[in-house]
């Protein structure tokens, strides 16, 4: 995978401060959007364990917030980790008025429920379709928590102030509550993360016992829930369908993508990613999990249907041992098609996985290894190893596929926000799906102070994302196309 420097700019400019950072500031770890994208919640860990959640208002107000000028520059923080410069590099330390801004305002804190950090926030996929957001979170006290809002205008409590651009107050109200409705138990200790599948009905942990729980769920709006919330027998019911076991080191991330009938009986196979450098593909058959394909080692035996275009000596070295990450794996992306993802590695690269159909490998890959014969193929088709200038690559995101521009977000340990355009130029010049190329297209120097832990791609629009990081700030971006 070749990265070049982009031919016209894109820009990347702060919108909106939701959690300022702070010197006291718990790291805020991951950020989940509901499908409706109607409400997103953070999570953070110690010293102040809680979970944060904000409704959308829309572009309403007329603010002085944080934001770039668009000029080309690399704050201190940046150059201390050796970032590079591009022509598309802003600063968060360059600020100006950003007068129409999206708002966000925070409708709930929730301590209680877990002891420990708390991982991993994620909204079930059945949000825009209840009217009611269900939450599921993971806690370093080896629970997952399952939460569910309720609104209440009459009884409005007040937190302390957090951070909205426009608030003088040091506290602003919270209207409603979220309430636990279950409570998941099983992992001997820390959880990393958390996944749902696209109907809602599957839900994924994994952690540093090295396994992976699904659980079947059985919500309102899903099948064997409830036809819609505030009843049904099974609403709010979880139950054990699968403990996966496999990997050697603790499992760092984990997403469920399309199977495309190339893996088992399901619709759905699940990545893990671990700490063993590893990814290992799960699927389904006759209602058992299994272990389809393990995805360190880029062993395929026979080449790529073209030679790589890869531009870069060390990675044709890395592609001809078989390497793919030397590294624990933090990170996955799943395009929306379900037939790419992306991994990112404290190796400090990232990787581009194509899926190839059963007929493509037997064709292609005629010695390649696999559990059953009608199994397709994950193989590495370009790794840029110096993703985030030497430092891990912490978060990866592929924009979704009504955003209609494919974009890819990532976030790493030398506190930058990257995003990504695929190159499809004429022939010679363009990306293809065996040889990808991409250019950086945006880039934020000094995102966060410290590692920018999560970016998420808003749901709805491909014009805006979050950042959380270990400063503890939560903030949105807007995202414009290059003219």
């Amino acid at each position: 995978m070749t990265i070049s420097s982009p031919s016209t700019k894109a820009t990347l400019q702060l919108d909106q401060t939701l959690s300022p950072p702070l010197l006291t500031s718990s790291p805020a770890w991951q950020a989940s959007f509901s499908i409706d994208g109607k409400y997103l919640a953070v999570c953070f860990g110690n010293p102040d364990t809680c979970i944060k959640v904000w409704e959308y208002l829309g572009k309403n107000r007329v603010d002085t917030v944080t934001a770039h000028n668009g000029v080309v520059g690399v704050g201190s923080d940046a150059t201390s980790k050796g970032s590079k410069t591009v022509d598309c590099c802003t600063d968060i330390n360059n600020t100006k008025s950003n007068t129409n801004h999206v708002e966000w305002k925070l409708i709930a804190t929730i301590r209680e429920g877990h002891s420990r950090t708390i991982r991993s926030v994620a909204f079930a996929p059945t949000s825009s379709t209840l009217g009611v957001p269900i939450l599921a979170s993971a806690s370093f006290d080896g629970k997952v928590l399952i939460w569910e809002h309720f609104a209440d205008e009459e009884n409005v409590e007040y937190n302390e102030y957090d951070g909205g651009s426009s608030n003088t107050d040091r506290l602003q109200p919270q209207h409603g509550t979220f309430e636990p409705i279950a409570q998941l138990e099983g992992h001997e200790n820390e959880i990393k993360h958390l996944a749902w599948n696209q109907t809602g009905s599957l839900l994924a942990s994994c952690g540093r016992d090295k396994t992976i729980w699904i659980w079947e769920c059985f919500l309102p709006g899903t099948v064997g829930g409830s036809a819609s919330g505030g009843g049904g027998d099974d609403e709010g019911e979880f139950e054990c369908l699968a403990v996966l076991q496999g990997h050697e080191g603790d499992v760092k991330s984990i997403a469920f993508a399309l199977s495309h009938g190339q893996w088992g009986e399901g619709d759905e196979i699940l990545l893990s990613a671990s700490y063993d450098n590893s990814i290992k593909v799960w699927a389904e058959e006759s209602g058992d999990w299994y272990c389809a394909a393990t995805l360190g080692v880029n062993d395929a035996a026979a080449p790529p249907p073209r030679p790589l275009a890869l531009g870069d000596s060390s990675l044709v070295q890395l592609e001809r041992r078989g390497a793919v990450h030397t590294s624990t794996v933090w990170c996955l992306g799943i395009n929306p098609g379900g037939v790419r993802f992306l991994s990112g590695s404290e190796d400090g690269s990232m990787a581009i996985w194509k899926m190839y159909t059963a007929t493509e490998r037997k064709r292609l890959f005629p010695r390649e290894h696999v559990v059953s014969s009608t199994d397709g193929l994950w193989n590495c088709v370009g790794r840029l190893p110096d993703a985030h200038a030497g430092y891990a690559v912490l978060s990866v995101d592929c924009a979704p596929s009504r955003a209609g521009h494919g974009r890819i977000a990532s976030g790493g340990g030398d506190n930058c926000i990257q995003i990504y355009r695929e190159e499809t130029g004429g022939s010679g010049a363009g990306s293809s799906s065996d040889a990808p190329k991409f250019a950086i297209e945006a880039m934020v120097i000094n995102a966060h102070d410290g590692d920018v832990n999560c970016v998420k791609w808003y749901p709805r629009v491909g014009t805006s994302l979050v950042s959380c990081g270990d400063d503890g700030a939560v903030r949105i971006w807007k995202y414009s196309l290059a003219g």
